[in-house]
């Protein structure tokens, strides 16, 4: 098995309600999440450690700014046409949902638990 490019898709702004402690809480297990697919082999990404500083750069103010809204989504999809799949963690999420709609559509392998993920 060759390394990948692999994103990991999950809850990030979902069930937060806004509170940055729980927005917090969700990237912590993206990033997590990202060590373990690392620990395998594989190269991990997620799309708001590209999105979260492009859209501050384009002049956002909040995460649920008009721009911050353009950048978040669109980000990710365009990184997923680069990655070689998705690990899709637990919890519900409109964003990592999809997420795995445009990783169908490019055929690209979908995990769902670590242990789907092979070792390289």
């Amino acid at each position: 098995m060759t390394q990948q490019l692999i994103l990991i898709a999950g809850p990030y702004r979902s069930g937060t309600d806004g509170v940055q402690a729980r927005i917090d809480e969700n990237l912590a297990r993206l990033e997590n999440a990202a060590l373990a697919v690392y620990q395998r082999g594989h190269v991990p990404v997620i799309g708001e450690w590209l999105a979260l500083p492009l859209a501050k750069m384009a002049g956002s103010k909040s995460m649920d700014d008009e721009i911050s809204e353009a950048m978040l989504y669109p980000v990710a999809h365009r990184l997923i046409a680069k990655c070689d799949a998705i690990y899709r963690i637990a919890g519900a999420s409109k964003g990592a949902d999809m997420d795995i709609e445009v990783a169908q559509t490019l055929g690209l392998n979908i995990y769902t638990a670590l242990e789907d993920i092979p070792q390289v």
